[in-house]
């Protein structure tokens, strides 16, 4: 494929990038800085897309600066004939320039809105920019989109391929530090979407540096397979990988034994979080495919009904990837799929491959029919449950929990609720609160492991129905985040082993059945201090052994006139050391629950709350001697 300058096509203007970054790269904080390397990356990997890249590196440096190389055709440097100056000038200090514009550059590509390098470059405060092509290696310079050095030559040069190395203007960007998870959730989705390609991820900041190079041979079929690596399968993975009308579909499936749905959706490699045609399209040829078989063979009668898409899903990871030229995306963060030809294309592929593999292994279809039965009849009895607690709530006339003290302020806005371990701390926190807006609902006991149980024994959980009756959101179809009633759901337990279970066993509970509040933002945890320290009349708390030395190694040789008292429950404080060290607005620390990588959360919840007790093990083995304060 002819990759010059006349595949060059430019839009213009660079100058409203610095005045308005977060038009261009979403906001000046975290994600705007990590989206500059996307760009740089982005790019890398459309080299691989149409062929020609099989390398790439990411480095972040000691200076704070990022460098990607990859090992695709280089940038052209020949003159282009609109600008008249060299076209890698072109693509990184004009807008919109580039050769992903319909003019044969590229056939596939991941750019989302076609911003890409030269957005980089108008955002730093230097970058460099190297080419490899035609047995000599070239430079360009720049200082915040300003070209400072023209492009030269700097020698011989075997091979080919682009190195972009930028550092990240501190006038534009609140942060300038990198974040490895954030960069490795990324590296990781592209490796698996692109068979074969191999990306490396090197950080040279610390004292020790780290290296881990992403490469998956198996394409999304080893995406599956790390994702239901702890778990127990029902059979092999099912793929199609085919390309019909222009659209490269790739899917890969496997049900398990659990009872949770993990579905990720991509489009030419960007992760379509809010789903898509795409999406729409392989779930009705699951559900499709699945109960086609069971009437065919007679597991499901014509008078039962059909089995939901909810039914179909339970217990199915599945990665759906679509490749096309002219992706349209929509939705409030722009990664909503919205090509309407992709859905019948996707449906169609899916439901003839699942066709063929449950009319060729009978048995397994068997299985996965029996797996989506049973869910129906547990979601039919988690309803009747649902309804139940309606009735009740009805006739006890408020429709909120008898143990809820709730507060005055009816705005969510302002209102946050505490799930308190046990009654006596429930006790102690109601004596604390401020009841104009901080609601206390005490949960009695350790709440069921939800990653063990299907729906109808979660609904059957008295300590998890009296928490979705006070958070007034609903559960599963009827979840509403907008009828949340508190925007701060704030766990407080016990520091020690059985407070941090319980507030594992809740973060579990929001994480499998609202998870919602947690991309929103709404659950945190709270933080009462391990140390009461008085000398005199004097009172300190220290959260932390650290603070409690610094603390007591600020006597000069006094210490002993010292009195500390440690904190193993919530109840051995008073109503007042409550409120002033872990409830009072000013006073208090919480931490605040995000999910940054979703596919590394779904392992960690899977490892450490899941049926098998080997990943358990091994995590304990692995993570022992880090713990710290273990109070046995």
């Amino acid at each position: 494929m002819e990759y010059t300058g006349k595949q060059i096509e430019v839009l213009k203007g660079l100058e409203a990038v610095r005045k308005r970054p977060g038009m261009y790269v979403g906001n000046t904080a975290e994600r705007g800085l990590h989206q500059l390397v996307y760009e740089a990356l982005d790019n890398a990997v459309d080299e691989a897309l149409a062929g020609f890249a099989k390398n790439i590196c990411i480095v972040l440096h000691k200076d704070g600066s990022c460098s990607v190389q990859d090992d695709g055709r280089g940038i052209p440097i020949d003159v282009h004939a609109g600008e008249k100056m060299p076209a890698v000038e072109v693509v990184m200090t004009m807008l919109h320039a580039g050769g992903k514009f319909g003019k044969g550059g590229y056939k596939v590509a991941g750019g989302l809105h076609g911003v890409g390098i030269s957005v980089v470059n108008a955002l730093s405060e230097w970058m460099v920019t190297r080419v490899k092509r035609d047995a000599s290696e070239y430079e360009i310079k720049f200082e915040r989109g300003i070209t400072t050095r023209k492009l030269h030559k700097i020698g011989k040069a075997a091979g080919s391929g682009t190195f972009q190395h930028f550092k990240p203007d501190t006038q534009v960007f609140e942060t300038t530090s990198f974040h490895w998870d954030i960069l490795q959730k990324r590296v990781r989705e592209l490796a698996f979407l692109n068979r074969g390609l191999s990306i490396t991820l090197r950080d040279e900041r610390g004292d020790e540096p780290r290296e881990r190079t992403f490469k998956y041979d198996g394409g999304i079929v080893s995406f599956v397979e790390w994702l239901n690596d702890k778990k127990d399968p029902l059979h092999p993975i099912i793929s199609t990988n085919n390309e019909r009308d222009g659209v490269l579909v790739e899917v890969a499936m496997q049900w398990t034994d659990t009872y949770t749905e993990l579905l990720y959706s991509f489009a030419n490699n960007i992760n379509t979080i809010e789903g898509g045609m795409h999406l729409i399209g392989f779930r009705t040829a699951v559900t499709n495919a699945v109960n086609s078989y069971a009437k065919k063979r007679g597991f499901l009668k014509d008078s039962d009904g059909n089995l939901s898409t909810d039914d179909c899903m339970e217990g199915l990871s599945a990665v759906i990837s679509v490749k096309l030229t002219d992706p349209q995306f929509e939705g409030q963060t722009k990664t909503k799929l919205g090509n309407a030809r992709v859905r019948s294309i996707v449906y169609a592929l899916v439901n003839e491959r699942l066709d063929f593999f449950f009319e060729e292994n009978p048995r397994y279809a068997r299985a996965i029919v029996d797996k989506c039965m049973q869910a129906s009849r547990a979601r039919e009895a988690a309803k009747k449950a649902r309804d139940l607690s309606r009735r009740k709530n009805a006739l006890d006339g408020s429709g909120l929990p008898g143990k809820l003290v709730d507060c005055k302020n009816q705005d969510p806005s302002q209102s946050e609720i505490f799930l308190v371990e046990g009654d006596s701390a429930g006790g102690t926190a109601k004596g604390g609160r401020d009841p104009n807006t901080q609601a206390i609902l005490p949960l009695r006991g350790k709440i069921l492991n939800v990653e063990k149980a299907r729906l109808d024994k979660v609904l059957a959980n008295e300590e998890i129905r009296t928490m979705i009756t006070a958070l007034g959101t609903g559960f599963g179809d009827e979840f509403d985040a907008h009828k949340l009633r508190y925007h701060k759901i704030i766990i407080m337990t016990d520091a020690d082993v059985d407070g941090s279970h319980i507030r594992t066993l809740l973060l579990t509970f929001f994480y499998r059945q609202m998870p919602q509040l947690l991309d929103d933002g709404n659950i945190y945890i709270a933080q009462p201090p391990l140390y009461g320290v008085r000398r005199g009349k004097k009172q300190w708390y220290a959260f932390s052994e650290a603070e409690l030395q610094s603390i007591i190694g600020s006597a000069d040789g006094e210490t002993k006139e010292f009195v500390v008292q440690q904190y193993k429950g919530l109840g051995e404080m008073d109503a007042d050391q409550l409120a002033e060290t872990t409830m009072e607005v000013g006073n208090r620390r919480l931490k605040q629950i995000t999910v940054e990588d979703a596919v590394e959360a779904e392992q960690i919840f899977t490892d450490l709350m899941g049926d098998k007790v080997e990943p358990r093990k091994q995590y304990i083995f692995d993570f022992a001697r880090s713990v710290k304060n273990l109070d046995l």
